[in-house]
């Protein structure tokens, strides 16, 4: 009777094990293909595959888990496999889901900082209650009275200032001891940085503050090409974060043709700043501290074209990039010792890259006599590279690492529905993007006062203005579909 009794308890135990495996092998299956179906990314054809695949899968573990003597266990064995590989690809699509809806932040940031020496013995900003604040008055009102509002509001009591033309005077008179402390746009630091030696060594920021400034965002209907700018700001960490644009390439993008060129603008062109100058000349990429609405409008001015959307992207962003892709492979015409990081040495020949190395060679200008226009080429490559490694079937098995790389290191304004219907696209048809190259190269360099930087003379690089209209002209062919 006792023995009876521990069979049945021991086939009930069993029978609890086999359902359990059994359910939830369904429930997660039908959650898979719910999550693929409504992620809009793959092909119906597609979809109905995999249901018809699942629906298999579990008809061959009923089977086995029904089988007599030890047969079971390899059905439990095989469903539970089943429902761990389920499991990993649910969640690699809700990672994905996340990772888009996270990075679509429709805002700039104007991070606003108060700086004294790096001597100075103030830590916050309660301990220059009594300073002199130092203000620039050539540039950035709006978040410059912001920031005045806020430091005063926190002291609680009105602070002196004191006036000066523009962000370089400011940041001298505070070096030279005239001003106790200094607000400004914390992304005129890199300029300042050009501008006097050393600069951000010889300060320390005791107090910031982050203004939001909403962004307007645009769209194309499904299937028509379109114009994004990859916009690469010169920080580590905030991609938010209003700052110089060192990288400025626009990718056009042709759906139906699968045709993209993507052509990359030279730094330091010397071109009026769309919205913010007026006629007064600027770099390029100065426009990056007023916002990478500012940076659109001013290459749609020199283009003559429209630009839909923008990826924001910082040093960070490539370099985790690249290693989560595990490199990417370069041609390098002639090998050198990157000025940037002087620790490495990129061979000749072809190479394949990790993520340190890649953004040394897309920063890199003074190994090259061409200077700023191979390093514009070189990014271009470095870009194009990337884009064959992401079409590539390889992707599949990076593609944990991969979409972890990108968590919070890039900002876009390109819908969700875009990026599925382009990976729709893609999954429907394999033929491979052409993808092209172009840069308006120019050797017109010169010294001349810019809008940001006020009349100290910078190093500036005038258009050639018949190579834009060339490029423009490109623009336009695979924008038609020609």
């Amino acid at each position: 009777m006792a023995s009876k009794k521990k069979k049945l308890k021991k086939s009930t135990k069993i029978l609890l094990i086999k359902n359990i495996l059994f359910i939830f092998q369904i429930v997660i299956s039908i959650l898979l293909v719910g999550a693929v179906l409504l992620s809009g990314m793959v092909p119906a054809r597609y979809v109905v595959a995999l249901a018809v695949f699942l629906i298999l899968l579990i008809l061959v573990t009923y089977t086995l888990l029904n089988r007599k003597k030890k047969i079971w266990m390899a059905g439990a064995a095989f469903a539970a496999l089943v429902s761990m590989i389920c499991c990993v690809a649910f969640g690699y699509l809700n990672q994905m889901t996340g990772l888009l809806n996270g990075s679509r932040e429709k805002y700039k940031v104007d991070e606003m900082v108060v700086v004294v020496r790096a001597d100075d013995p103030a830590q916050t900003l309660a301990d220059a209650a009594d300073y002199v604040f130092g203000i620039q008055t050539g540039v950035d009102q709006v978040n410059t009275q912001s920031m005045i509002q806020d430091v005063q509001k926190n002291l609680g009591k009105d602070i002196e200032l004191r006036e000066y033309e523009t962000p370089r005077d400011e940041a001298s008179a505070l070096l030279d001891g005239e001003i106790g402390a200094a607000i400004y746009n914390n992304s005129y630091s890199s300029m300042l940085d050009d501008l006097i030696e050393g600069y951000t060594d010889q300060v320390r920021i005791i107090y910031n503050y982050g203004i939001e400034q909403d962004l307007e965002a645009e769209s194309v209907e499904a299937g028509e090409p379109f114009n994004v700018l990859i916009s690469g700001i010169d920080v580590r960490e905030n991609v938010l974060e209003n700052s110089r644009s060192d990288v400025n390439i626009i990718v056009t993008v042709n759906p139906k043709t699968k045709k993209i060129i993507l052509t990359s603008t030279p730094r330091d062109f010397y071109v009026p700043i769309s919205g913010v100058s007026g006629q007064q000349r600027d770099k390029l990429t100065h426009a990056g501290i007023y916002g990478v609405d500012a940076s659109m409008r001013t290459l749609e001015d020199l283009y003559g074209i429209d630009i839909t959307y923008y990826v924001r992207v910082n040093f960070n962003t490539l370099v985790q990039v690249v290693n989560a892709l595990d490199g990417v492979d370069v041609y390098i015409e002639e090998g050198f010792q990157p000025f940037t990081d002087s620790e490495i040495y990129i061979e000749s020949g072809w190479q394949t890259l990790d993520g340190r190395e890649a953004l040394a060679y897309c920063r890199e200008r003074y190994s090259f006599a061409d200077g700023d226009n191979q390093r514009g080429r070189n990014q271009e490559t470095v870009l194009q590279a990337i884009i064959a490694k992401i079409c590539s079937p390889s992707i599949l098995l990076n593609a944990g690492d991969f979409m972890s790389s990108l968590e919070g290191a890039f900002q876009t304004d390109i819908p969700n529905a875009k990026i599925q219907e382009l990976i729709n696209q893609q999954l429907s048809d394999s033929t491979p993007w052409q993808v092209y190259k172009q840069a308006p190269t120019s050797e017109n360099y010169q010294m001349q006062p810019t809008y940001s930087g006020g009349s100290t003379p910078l190093s500036v690089v005038y258009p050639d203005y018949y190579i834009v209209k060339q490029c423009s002209a490109r623009i336009n062919i695979i924008m038609e579909g020609r």
